[in-house]
């Protein structure tokens, strides 16, 4: 069987200089086994023709919002509803900017309002392509992040020699790149379909005063991850997250909050679970009293009452109306490898924890904040070291772990 078999692409050609790849790709998506549908926009009707795009496609190509003969079905909402994959090759600035922006003014954009707002299973997928400059101006990124947001999938550019001369980031990626990027979307099993997850992410405050807090460097990004991938292989996710100035990663459902006890109300205001990935960075003292206002400097004195915070953790793991099936905690940690394990093991002992994840948090290790994670994963039969990769590697592989616990349970 083909990796796409049964599958239906609807390939959106945007009016860039890259729009002739879209021919190949297309070609190359029904090789794999995909039915290919395709929209020429106006602009890429600039570049290549309609009846090249329907002679590699195999199907009429879709132009123009306003045809009759398209219409007069209600063209753009069928075209929406038998796509399983809304893919833009190429996405231009222009194109980004209007599909951010929720525009509906030609066929491609019209129907991609129409694919969203359908709230199927479909993936939208765009592979932006244009000039270096235009890439990473701060509309365009606005623009990316808006639209990541809203879960669609972006295929980066690659780094290269542009048309236009010049160097830099925004060539089209490469096909097998956006071929991989297709396939993963497609076939992505909802491996976590019908489960319940509760994920905490971000660093905690307390309060001294109006102004002041307690906290830690923790960005919240591992957290969010793990969110994201779990929703993705079907969980029903709830993020209760501390202050990170993250977006709500698609498909989750996130609580802010800003404090340790206010984390756990969250946590502890919802039904038994079936998971608990418990990623955040929880402040471990408060201030013993809260002042008002901003006071002086001086009014601290040179010491702080502090009082320990709630072990949120803790009262998950050793609370049987309440644990989940699986607890997944973190032990951010210092020290030698031995010493980092040891102290995870015994916090997984203390806690109840069926999974440890501990990793290393010294300034040396770049994981505190960064992109890229490095941890061990710590249970009873024993300890596990994962390579280290971006914090969305990381967050994908322990869904798949999660999964498999799962179904070796079921």
């Amino acid at each position: 069987m083909l990796p796409l078999e049964g599958k239906r692409v609807l390939l959106v050609v945007g009016g860039g200089i890259a729009a002739y790849k879209a021919l190949d790709l297309a070609r190359a998506l029904r090789r794999q086994g995909a039915e290919v549908r395709a929209i020429l926009t106006k602009g890429g009707a600039e570049f290549i023709t309609p009846l090249s795009l329907a002679t590699l496609t195999g199907k009429p190509v879709s132009e123009n919002l306003f045809s009759v003969e398209e219409e007069a079905s209600i063209g753009h909402i069928r075209l929406a509803r038998e796509a399983d994959c809304f893919l833009v090759v190429p996405a231009t600035a222009d194109f980004l900017a209007r599909a951010a922006q929720g525009r509906a003014d030609d066929l491609a954009t019209t129907t991609l309002l129409a694919y969203e707002g359908a709230e199927q299973s479909g993936q939208v997928l765009m592979a932006p392509a244009m000039n270096p400059s235009m890439w990473s101006h701060p509309a365009t990124q606005g623009n990316l992040a808006a639209l990541v947001a809203r879960g669609v999938r972006i295929i980066p550019p690659a780094e290269g020699d542009m048309a236009c001369g010049e160097v830099g980031q925004g060539r089209l990626a490469e096909q097998e790149v956006i071929l991989q990027a297709v396939t993963k979307a497609l076939t992505h099993d909802k491996l976590l379909a019908g489960r319940t997850a509760l994920v905490t992410a971000g660093a905690t405050r307390e309060r001294l005063d109006d102004l002041r807090f307690i906290s830690n460097g923790s960005s919240g990004k591992q957290g969010y991850a793990i969110a994201e991938a779990l929703a993705q292989a079907g969980a029903k996710v709830r993020l209760v997250s501390a202050p990170t100035g993250l977006s709500a990663p698609y498909g989750t459902e996130r609580i802010e909050v800003e404090t340790a006890e206010e984390m756990e109300a969250a946590c502890l205001a919802v039904s038994r679970r079936d998971l608990a990935v418990c990623a955040a960075a929880v402040s471990d003292w408060r201030p013993a009293t809260r002042e008002q206002g901003k006071p002086p400097r001086g009014n601290y004195g040179d010491s702080l009452a502090l009082r320990e915070t709630t072990d949120i953790l803790a009262r998950l793991g050793t609370t049987a109306e309440i644990r989940p099936s699986l607890l997944v905690g973190f032990a951010a940690e210092t020290g030698t490898e031995q010493e980092r394990f040891a102290r995870a093991e015994a916090k997984r002992k203390a806690k109840n924890c069926d999974w440890i994840l501990t990793n290393d948090i010294s300034a040396a290790s770049g994981v505190l904040g960064g992109d890229e994670n490095q941890i061990a994963l710590l249970s009873d039969s024993g300890v596990e070291v994962w390579q280290r990769a971006p914090k969305q590697a990381i967050a994908e592989a322990l869904t798949h772990r999660i999964a498999d616990y799962f179904s070796h349970r079921s």
